[in-house]
C-alpha cells in the first residue's frame, strides 16, 4: 500500500533550493535541482543528522555532520550501495503535486 503527501504550490522550492516537509512520522527533504524535484528522508542513516540542511552539490546532498554524500535520485551513498537514505517519487496528477510513500510491505 502507498500513500500520497500533497505538496502545495507554495511549498515547491525554487531551483537550487530545498524545503523540509513534516507529515505524520516522516520528515522529508524536498529538493529542486534544475527543475527536477527529489524527495528523501531528512534523517542521515549514519547518525541521524538533517540532510535538508546539508550542502547541495548538483544532484548530491552532503550531510552537514560527517560529510557523507548521497545521490538524490537513488538515495545511495555516492559510489556505494552499502548505505541508502529513503527516497520517494514525486508525481504530478491533474496539476497537483504529490510525494509518494510506498509501504515496506509492498516492496518485493
Amino acid at each position: 500500500m502507498s500513500r500520497r503527501i500533497a505538496v502545495s504550490a507554495l511549498q515547491v522550492p525554487e531551483v537550487g533550493e530545498r524545503i523540509l516537509l513534516v507529515d505524520e512520522d516522516l520528515s522529508i527533504a524536498l529538493f529542486n535541482v534544475d527543475g527536477q524535484l527529489y524527495a528523501i528522508d531528512d534523517c542521515c542513516p549514519h547518525q541521524g543528522a538533517s540532510l535538508c540542511s546539508g550542502r547541495l552539490e548538483g544532484q548530491v546532498i552532503k550531510c552537514c555532520a560527517h560529510g557523507l554524500r548521497f545521490d538524490l535520485a537513488s538515495g545511495y551513498l555516492l559510489n556505494s550501495t552499502r548505505m541508502r537514505v529513503a527516497s520517494y517519487p514525486v508525481e504530478v496528477i491533474d496539476g497537483e503535486m504529490f510525494i509518494v510513500i510506498v509501504s515496506e510491505e509492498c516492496i518485493p
